[in-house]
């Protein structure tokens, strides 16, 4: 019986990524001569997934399909099972077998550690370094959750200071967001690991987030690891996916995949009227018991100006009646509180302004820093850099 291995990549717009994707193929068939190896794209780049799997399928009499994705998504679940389906149909003598996804596996794991450690400048910190591991980002939760899995995974016995999950797309946090969070943790360095398979537009994005941030918070210092690229590691992954195929012992998950078959339990006890009901019914109690809006909402950010002499004497009340009178209009008072204090040390460098639970202190303020105090910090998320005095640990 002649054996061929189908490799199906996504396919990009950016004709590196797919040379990538095309001489990692060519570089895993030099491992296995036993094997026909070819390749196929599920979108945006040749030759489509149907037609490479046909024109192996017609030399080959048993063909191995492997999805070279990271994790089991869409296309993995819906794209690759239809063309399999029509490929049967046209090649009733030809065997087709599906391995999975790469999911989460240790080699993979180790890869991405690896990447991380080489792309940190020689004699930077690890434990003041925090990792912001990125992915794709899926409209699938399960392939998601196999995300934050690898990423707990990195983080198990390293020293970094952290491990904080993102995603360039889909959902969320996004980079943009995860990477002002960190930033509030202090950290000596952030290290912006790509979970990618290869190069290509989202590792040019990254490249330019990382930019922007870097002229956003220049004492911060921020690096970009490589994607996972071509590796030992990943052909023994591919190795150990393709042997499962064979044996039968990890099939495409597609017995109780949503896009498949119905799950009737499910259905039955998450969502729909049932769900709305007890929505229903602990809106109309909780209304009974409470008819008025609660009066204690849990402040998000809490604001202190010193409203000693010093720092009255250059304006800090006036900046304090700003600030009060921009969250109120808009809308906010009732989750940001502005107080005034006593002295909080920082004589002669005032007026001083401290920013909680983020731990923020400003100095130099000014009744014009009001509006953008507002705007950048409270509502945006974003220090106010100009005026940063220190950031607590």
């Amino acid at each position: 019986m002649s054996t061929g291995l189908l490799i199906v990549g996504h396919g990009s717009r950016t004709p590196q990524a797919n040379l990538e994707f095309e001489q990692l193929v060519e570089a895993y068939g030099g491992r296995h001569p036993e094997l026909e190896v070819a390749h196929g794209y599920v979108e945006l780049a040749e030759p489509p997934l149907p037609t490479a799997l046909t024109a192996l399928g017609e030399r080959c009499s048993r063909v191995v399909v492997l999805p070279l994705f990271l994790f089991a998504a869409g296309h993995v679940k819906n794209d690759l099972p239809i063309a399999l389906e029509q490929a049967r149909r046209i090649l009733p003598n030809t065997e087709f077998v599906a391995a999975s996804a790469l999911g989460v596996h240790a080699e993979l794991v180790a890869l991405a550690r690896e990447r991380a450690r080489t792309a940190l400048p020689p004699g930077a910190d690890a434990t003041k370094t925090a990792v912001l591991i990125v992915g794709r980002g899926s409209s699938d939760p399960d392939a998601n959750g196999d995300f934050c899995k690898v990423a707990r995974l990195l983080a198990e016995g390293s020293s970094y200071s952290s491990v904080v999950t993102a995603f360039i797309g889909v959902t969320g946090p996004r980079v943009e967001a995860a990477l002002e969070s960190v930033a509030r943790s202090r950290p000596e360095r952030i290290l912006v690991l790509p979970y990618f398979l290869f190069a290509g537009r989202l590792t040019e994005k990254l490249a330019e987030l990382a930019a922007e941030f870097r002229r956003g918070h220049p004492w911060i210092k921020i690096d970009l690891a490589p994607p996972l690229g071509a590796d030992a590691r990943l052909f023994t992954a591919i190795d150990e996916r393709i042997e499962q195929a064979l044996g039968g012992s990890r099939p495409l998950p597609c017995d109780t995949c949503q896009y498949r078959v119905p799950i009737a339990q499910v259905t039955e006890n998450v969502g729909g009227l049932k769900a709305l009901l007890w929505s229903l019914r602990h809106g109309f109690t909780h209304t009974q018991a409470k008819p008025h809006e609660h009066a204690h909402v849990a402040l998000k950010k809490h604001v202190l100006v010193c409203g000693n002499a010093d720092c009255a004497d250059r304006g800090s009340v006036a900046l304090l009646s700003s600030l009060r009178r921009l969250v109120k209009r808009a809308g906010r008072s009732r989750d940001i509180r502005v107080t005034r204090t006593h002295c909080m040390g920082r004589c002669g460098e005032g007026p001083t302004v401290v920013v909680y639970p983020d731990g923020i202190w400003y100095r130099g303020m000014t009744p014009g820093d009001a509006a953008a105090l507002l705007h950048d910090h409270l509502l945006g998320d974003r220090l106010l850099e100009r005026r940063v005095d220190s950031i607590m640990q």
